[in-house]
This record gives C-alpha cells, sequence and structure tokens, in this order.
C-alpha cells in the first residue's frame, strides 16, 4: 500500500463548479471551461472566444485553474505495450495516491474508479491491498482527459481498480459528464460490476445509460461466492436475469466477464451453466485468460484448452470471445502495476511472472 497520508476528500466536478463560481462564473461559463478541460483542449477554447465570453476574473484565472486540473491525474509511469496501441499508466492523484488507467486499443481507455478494491476477488491483484478511498468524480473525469492529452479516447470503460457500484455516485456523475459534455457516445461507457442491486436500480434512470458489464466467472453459486468473497449475495441466475433487463431496456448486450481458471471454473459443469443461462439472451461472453502471479493458487489454463471453451460455447450458440487483456505484456494484470511501484517503498513483493 502507498505510505499512510491524512484522509483527503475524492475531489468531485461539483468542487470544481463551486471554484469557478467563485471566481463569477455562469453555468454556461462553468460548461465551457470544464468541457475544453475534459476534452484536452485549452480551457478558452470554445465556439466563442475568451476574451469575448469568459468573465476577466476566470481569464485572469485560467492559468491556475489549468495547473490545478492536471494536479488532479498526473502519469507517475508509462509502460507501452508490445502490440504499438496499448499502454499502462500508473496514474498519481492530487493526494498522492496512485489509480492504474489502460489506453486500449481503437480508441479505448480503461479507467479506475476507487483507489483498490473491498471486494477481494481471489484472482485480482488490486483487492489484495483493499480500500484506500473512494475516487471522485472529477478525478475519474481527469484520467480521461490525461489520455486524450496522450490521444484520441472514444470509449470509456470503468474495469480499472475498484468496483463501480461501491462508488455509485461518483461515478454515475462522470458518465453523465462524459455522455454529454465529454462526447462519448452512452453504448461506449461501460459500467463494469460484480452486481448489485442498487446499480440495477439506478443505471436505467439516469439521462446517459451506460452498456454493462457483469462479472460472472462461475454459474455455481457456492463457487463464484469464494471466488468473490465480499460482492453482494446474488445467485448467477438473478445475476442474468437482471443484466437481461437493463439489456432489453437499453438495447445493448450485457457483456460478462470471466476469468478461465484451471481446474477451477473451466469445466464441463461451467461450459453447460453458461449454456443454460445464456440461452435466447442479449449477451456476450468474454472470456478472460489468467494473469499468473507468484504465490497464487491459480494457474493460467492453456492456448489450446481455452481455445476449445470458446469453440465449444460457439457451438452451444453462445456468442464467446476471447477478450485481449491490452498490456499484459507490460505489467500483467490491473493492480499489479501498482502493487510493483508501492512495494518500492513499503518493501519487496513478489513479482508477477508474464503470462505464457
Amino acid at each position: 500500500m502507498d505510505a499512510p497520508r491524512a484522509r483527503t476528500p475524492e475531489m468531485q466536478l461539483d468542487h470544481l463548479r463551486t471554484r469557478l463560481r467563485d471566481l463569477g462564473a455562469k453555468p454556461c461559463h462553468e460548461r465551457s471551461v470544464l468541457r475544453a478541460w475534459t476534452r484536452a483542449a485549452p480551457l478558452d477554447s470554445g465556439p466563442r472566444a475568451a476574451e469575448d465570453f469568459l468573465p476577466l476574473a476566470i481569464r485572469d484565472a485560467l492559468p491556475g485553474l489549468a495547473a490545478e486540473l492536471a494536479g488532479l491525474a498526473r502519469i507517475r509511469s508509462r509502460h507501452d505495450g508490445a502490440d504499438g496501441t496499448s499502454s499502462r499508466l500508473l496514474v498519481e492523484l492530487a493526494d498522492g495516491r496512485t489509480v492504474e488507467s489502460v489506453l486500449l486499443p481503437r480508441g479505448g481507455l480503461c479507467v479506475s474508479s476507487q483507489v483498490g478494491c473491498a471486494v477481494g476477488c481471489t484472482f485480482c491483484m488490486t483487492g489484495k491491498s483493499g480500500l484506500e478511498r473512494q475516487v471522485g468524480s472529477a478525478e475519474i473525469v481527469a484520467q480521461v482527459a490525461l489520455a486524450r492529452s496522450i490521444r484520441e479516447v472514444r470509449k470509456v470503460v470503468f474495469m480499472g481498480m475498484g468496483e463501480p457500484s461501491h462508488n455509485l455516485a461518483s461515478v454515475l456523475e462522470a458518465i453523465e459528464w462524459l455522455g454529454t459534455e465529454g462526447g462519448i457516445g452512452h453504448k461506449n461507457l461501460v459500467f463494469s460490476t460484480v452486481g448489485d442491486r442498487r446499480a440495477f436500480e439506478r443505471l436505467p434512470l439516469g439521462p446517459v445509460r451506460p452498456a454493462l458489464a457483469l462479472s460472472l466467472h462461475s454459474t455455481i453459486p457456492a463457487l463464484r461466492a469464494s471466488l468473490l468473497p465480499r460482492a453482494p449475495r446474488i445467485d448467477p441466475q438473478e445475476l442474468v436475469e437482471q443484466g437481461e433487463a437493463y439489456a432489453r431496456a437499453t438495447g445493448y448486450p450485457i457483456q460478462y466477464q470471466w476469468t478461465l481458471l484451471e481446474g477451477v471454473n473451466d469445466g464441463d459443469d461451467e461450459l453447460e451453466g453458461i449454456a443454460r443461462l445464456l440461452a435466447g439472451k442479449y449477451a456476450v461472453m468474454n472470456l478472460i485468460q489468467f494473469n499468473p502471479v507468484e504465490g497464487s493458487p491459480f494457474r493460467r489454463l492453456s492456448a489450446e484448452r481455452t481455445a476449445d471453451f470458446v469453440l465449444r460455447l460457439n457451438r452451444r450458440g453462445i456468442l464467446a470471445k476471447l477478450r485481449d487483456s491490452a498490456g499484459q505484456d507490460v505489467e500483467g494484470g490491473c493492480g499489479q502495476l501498482r502493487s510493483r511501484a508501492t512495494a518500492r517503498v513499503s518493501g519487496p513483493v513478489s513479482r508477477a511472472r508474464q503470462p505464457t
């Protein structure tokens, strides 16, 4: 974990609006400045020239504002993938804590919604450190602005560090902003969750309804509970039913996530369970290869058996794909980059082995 620090409230978009209002901004000025920031443009850019539009106090404050906004998310280290299109970013927040963002192929970006995570998935490095604090809506948007200063971002997935449904208010505020002023299509905003009834209740109500990714990992309730020990207790069948209702309401297929663990959730019983649960559903099954970590009891499924698992699901009428986890060759799965960086401060930890 990062060195102990005093509790710092997470930065929300409302804090930035208040800062601008204190300078005399009206709602149109707030929107113009924050939209430019979100799109990695100069703060005085827009359809009207700043000297004719923004109040003098705001114009005078723009250099300081730009520095404050840049300080919400800075690159501590960058690790480019061998594919030439992906990069893992260790991002430092204003209080010195770190999260991970990933530049994905085809204009995608993976962002973090928490510093650490409380769910404690047994195969995930992020949960090993527990939850340190929430990431505010402004800090989420800052990850997008930072990525856009590097390259174009057309899709944002909440699949980085943290469980978005455990930080629901901030995540939904960021999603609403990104789907309106941020210029990102609603179906290109992906809310990824282990499944929380509060999320299923809230997601359909907002002006921006994102696509939904659900972490399934097992169709056997007891096994899923052991793999996701602090996730809400939702039976896999209910999880799929909730997902299907949302898919039909939005018109976006549900992306089910399944990390393949050799000898754990790769058997015929699980394959039959997936075929049964997803038959006729508006869904895509994303299969993910486990990224091995020293000391973990889990093993990576061979490429041959992984391909066979995908093929057999497709033959059963289930649209299944092997998801390419971008940047695996540079720093492994989510949480490992941060873990290794903080270990340099707190002491040595086992280094993750690279995928075979």
